[in-house]
């Protein structure tokens, strides 16, 4: 694939392909196009002028152009656009979050690549093949022909064929003109379906492929002969500090919550559905995200299950030689002169069981499960407002305090 050209400044590249450092949204075309315009630069800062230029171009002449048409009051059409809420969710809530989760990834992340130096998990003599990943990881990350794939596919997929066919309203709306004779798109309907949506879907889909980029950089640095201790605290060898980055993707799980809320609410409330009507498409969403977001971290559950059968029969061969000497000096009689109060030995024995227990204890996926159900629970959080459609607040909150209390 080609590439970017490299940045021509010293402090640019350092900042781009730092060795300690290992960015993955720095980079790509796009990323490109906004430092020229002085939206953005090497610290993803100006975050609040990239979210007002993305509203500028892609909300507000549609807002604009159904004025001009007539259809942007209730009672115009049969969804005017200032009832529209699935493209008010997309472009006021979902594209703000899909722009402002660039920074916290960015600064939540960027150090895990140098971690793994840092915690000398990786041996010397195989730093080259880290250095050989990260690298393979910005060439692809910083891709012009990526970039230029997706948006063919968000215009050959996501615009004729799933919007089009799936989930574009077969009725007279701000954006469609619905009368005896074919269906025809509105000014702002064709500024929707070849400009503004078509954004809001590439931004979609990069996120997919940074997710992509990151589940490969995983990939080859789990075969890479990593110095994990079985015994370590954090009951994943040493490779808990990767758990936090889950965390990271919280604006991405809101903004896949709120992008299926905003299209729940329009069917209920134009398509006279109910939200139990959703319930399987509610859950697949979760465990999309879920996956999402876990999935790259589950690289790594083949070299821990290997680390945690070496450690169990490594320790379990040194407790045998331990416990039996023990056995054989205090409870055979070896020892009968020394007193067992206080006596080192019986320290040793404590200390070498807590170690078995923990080491038996070992997780094979570096993410807890209370985190996978937080996780679970942010997605789900836009969708709650729904149950408001099924029943009134004041019994949903007797409800809520009866499940708590």
């Amino acid at each position: 694939m080609s590439t970017v050209s490299a940045p021509t400044k010293p402090e640019e590249l350092a900042a781009l392909q730092g060795p300690a450092d290992f960015s993955l949204v720095l980079g790509g075309p796009l990323f490109q196009l906004l430092r020229r315009a002085h939206l953005s630069d090497d610290a993803l800062s100006l975050q609040r002028r990239r979210i007002l230029t993305f509203l500028i171009l892609a909300w507000v002449p549609l807002a604009v152009l159904s004025i001009a048409a007539g259809r942007f009051l209730p009672g115009s059409v049969a969804v005017s656009f200032l009832t529209d809420i699935d493209v008010h969710v997309k472009f006021l809530i979902v594209l703000p979050l899909l722009v402002a989760a660039e920074l916290i990834v960015h600064q939540r992340m960027r150090t895990l690549v140098g971690t793994f130096r840092a915690r000398h998990l990786v041996p010397e003599r195989e730093l080259g093949r880290l250095e050989a990943a990260v690298t393979s990881a910005y060439r692809l990350r910083n891709s012009v022909s990526a970039e230029m794939i997706l948006i063919t596919l968000v215009y050959v997929v996501g615009v004729s064929i799933v919007w089009r066919q799936y989930t574009s309203l077969q009725t007279s709306t701000w954006y469609l003109i619905q009368d005896a004779g074919p269906t025809k798109l509105t000014l702002a309907g064709l500024w929707y379906g070849y400009f503004s949506l078509p954004v809001f879907q590439f931004l979609l889909c990069r996120w997919y492929f940074r997710i992509f980029i990151w589940t490969r950089l995983l990939w080859q640095i789990s075969k890479i002969p990593l110095a994990l201790v079985p015994t370590h605290p954090d009951r994943v060898g040493g490779l808990g500090f990767l758990s936090n980055t889950v965390y990271a993707f919280v604006p991405l799980l809101l903004a896949h919550g709120a992008l299926l809320a905003g299209a729940l609410a329009t069917q209920i409330f134009y398509a006279g559905a109910r939200l139990t009507d959703f319930r399987m498409e509610i859950l697949l969403l979760v465990i999309f995200v879920v996956c999402l977001v876990v999935g790259p971290l589950l690289v790594f559950a083949p070299l821990l299950a290997r680390v945690k059968r070496t450690g169990l029969r490594e320790y379990g061969t040194l407790a045998q030689a331990y416990v039996r000497e023990f056995d054989d000096k205090w409870v055979r009689g070896g020892a009968k002169d020394e007193s067992i109060l206080g006596a080192a030995d019986v320290q040793s024995l404590a200390d070498l069981g807590n170690s078995f227990e923990g080491l038996q204890r070992m997780r094979i996926i570096p993410v807890s499960k209370e985190a996978i159900a937080q996780l679970g629970l942010v997605t789900l959080a836009p969708i709650v407002p729904l149950l408001l459609t099924l029943m009134p607040l004041e019994e949903l909150l007797k409800k809520l305090i009866g499940i708590v209390f």
